[in-house]
């Protein structure tokens, strides 16, 4: 069988060769031409697609896919600039950054046991159901908890979970907590200023972010830099005019004295009265700016430069220098208050106590509001209202500090007799503790209203003396200086403004709170606004009690003692020898202040 079936072989190859092709039905019938054309063209087609695609992914739309291709394996990492310092005017530091670590997680790549979720809960004081939704598993990122402490942070990376790493942030700290909060004020917790100077002075202290372009595994790890860095530009320390030392004895002295009042609030201000630098800017109550957890708008608010109040007394310098700079009067012009009160418009102002015939300097001395009116009474209202303008009221003061309030001066124009009069003595318009305080330097500067600063002056420009704007001439703010020493002595008001071994001037306040469309009869602001020393000033201190309820109210009772501890203090820290003998001081102190008009 197996001989057979070789020997058929050969017939079989032999019938093939004999097979016309031609007779086939199949094979006979000839391809049409448009058919292997169109076949051609096709595949011809084909290949031009194909051309088309690779020119325009190489060339026309090569940055798109060169980005596209960079985002699956290139990163751009930030480098993060240091916050600049601020500094005070000695070089003690206020406000600085520091590196502190922060805890996050990459919740599709956790792993942890119920245990050890139970514990980073524990740590982190986060709520079982508060950290499932932080863990996610959706999410690629998420922190856990922003800025800790380094025992904190190495508590829980010692936990060994499997997706929670640490990174380092910049912390600000600030060294003299809540005696300069609210002139250095805080940031964020992305670093960006939120309040005073951190905030006035964002973009010099924030610098410039730099970056660096790297290449990453799947895991997250740099294998290799690509491209040139960018350096990161740390932001600029920023020197103030602050004394460290002066601020926090202010601070200190205005939170006793709230305290001993039982005062809502309480502000002060010292500037500089040769210079225009602001070396003190305090207020109770205050916070910790790197504790904010408890922060209310009391706290926060920097009342002596965003209240505004109705100044009272201390207004009255003003109008006796104006009068006596128009000519109008002497120092030594009598003027007859008697019967101690005086009837404008239909209404009456009185004195506290009947005075009699008082001299120019006395009305000052004595704070007697009759006198005070005839004086004013004497001007058209557009003198007045010139004459505040130019001291500053109703303007916003040109301070780089943000939340600094214009005040409130209407125009002269829809005066009535009667607003005018109490204008006079400082009811009817309103100003911040900070004007009232720059108004001052025209007395201190023999008649100039001088620009003031919270930045140090550079060495160069401090020994160049500072000009402004004059209002009074030297002769006649060297005669108020010294009825404001006579208000601060025997006799005075405020007695108890005395500093023991300088000379002082000043002029208390005393006012009723507005409350609804009246005034309150039992709330009061109290003020005491003066100099030091009296013969050439170098400090300008002004002082304001907000509703002290413990019996006193009196500028002279309230708040002149904290003027007093505030010149001594100051004045020894900027080294001015005293100018007076301290026994006479001992004894002045002693003597009972004259009720001030109000």
């Amino acid at each position: 069988m197996k001989r057979n079936k070789r020997a058929s072989v050969p017939g079989s190859i032999a019938n093939l060769r004999n097979l016309n092709y031609s007779t086939s039905p199949l094979l006979a019938s000839r391809t049409p031409p448009w058919r292997s054309k169109l076949l051609v063209a096709l595949v011809g087609a084909g290949f031009c697609v194909l051309i088309g695609r690779a020119a325009y992914v190489q060339v026309v739309g090569s940055d798109f896919f060169q980005r596209q291709g960079e985002i699956r394996y290139a990163r751009t990492l930030e480098l993060t600039a240091s916050r600049g310092r601020i500094l005070d005017r000695n070089g003690v530091i206020l406000a600085l950054s520091v590196p502190t670590p922060s805890l996050w997680a990459i919740p599709k790549d956790l792993e942890a046991t119920p245990a050890q979720r139970a514990e980073l809960g524990r740590l982190l004081n986060i709520g079982p159901k508060d950290l499932a939704a932080k863990l996610d598993d959706r999410l690629s990122f998420v922190w856990l908890r922003r800025q800790v402490d380094e025992k904190l942070a190495k508590q829980v990376l010692a936990l060994g979970i499997k997706g929670v790493y640490d990174v380092r942030e910049f912390k600000r700290r600030y060294p003299e907590g809540e005696a300069a909060a609210h002139v250095v004020g805080f940031t964020n917790v992305e670093d960006k200023g939120q309040e005073g100077i951190e905030l006035a002075w964002q973009k010099e202290l924030a610098g410039l972010d730099g970056s660096r372009r790297v290449i990453k595994d799947r895991l997250g790890r740099v294998v290799e830099e690509i491209g040139d860095s960018v350096a990161a530009t740390n932001g600029r320390d920023i020197t103030l005019s602050i004394d460290s030392k002066i601020q926090f004895f202010a601070y200190q002295r205005m939170r006793d004295a709230v305290a001993e009042h039982k005062a809502k609030a309480g502000s002060v201000v010292v500037l500089d009265a040769k210079s225009g630098e602001v070396l003190a800017l305090a207020n109770y109550p205050s916070f910790v700016p790197g504790d904010r957890k408890k922060l209310s708008g009391e706290q926060l608010r920097n009342r002596a430069l965003t209240d505004t109040f109705e100044p009272g007394s201390t207004m009255k310098p003003f109008i006796i220098g104006w009068a006596m700079e128009s000519g109008r009067v002497k120092s030594s012009t009598v003027i007859q208050t008697a019967p101690g009160r005086i009837t404008v418009g239909g209404a009456t102002i009185s004195d506290a106590h009947p005075h009699g015939p008082l001299t120019v300097a006395e009305v000052v001395q004595k704070s007697s509001n009759v006198g005070t009116v005839k004086l004013a009474m004497q001007m058209q209202p557009r003198e007045m209202h010139e004459l505040f303008s130019n001291l500053g009221f109703g303007q916003k003061p040109q301070l780089a500090f943000p939340g600094a309030v214009t005040g409130r001066l209407r125009p002269h124009k829809s005066w009535r007799p009667i607003e005018q009069a109490t204008m006079s003595y400082g009811y009817g318009l309103s100003a911040s503790l900070f004007q009232l305080a720059r108004a001052y330097t025209v007395f201190a500067h023999d008649g100039e209203l001088i620009p003031m600063t919270l930045l140090k002056r550079p060495p160069q420009e401090a020994a160049t003396p500072v000009s402004g704007v004059r209002v009074l001439s030297p002769g006649v703010a060297s005669e108020v200086r010294q009825m404001l020493q006579m208000a601060a002595g025997a006799g005075g008001t405020a007695p108890l403004a005395q500093a023991i071994g300088y000379s002082v001037g000043g002029k208390t306040g005393t006012a009723h709170k507005q409350e609804g469309k009246g005034y309150s009869a039992k709330k009061y602001r109290s003020w005491f606004v003066g100099m030091a020393p009296i013969s050439d000033p170098r400090i300008i201190v002004a002082v304001m009690v907000d509703e002290p309820n413990n019996g006193k109210y009196y500028g002279g009772l309230v708040a002149a003692p904290v003027f007093s501890e505030v010149v001594q203090q100051t004045l020894r820290t900027l080294n001015v020898q005293p100018d007076l003998d301290v026994r006479p001081h001992i004894v002045t102190r002693q003597l009972p202040a004259v009720e001030e008009s109000f």
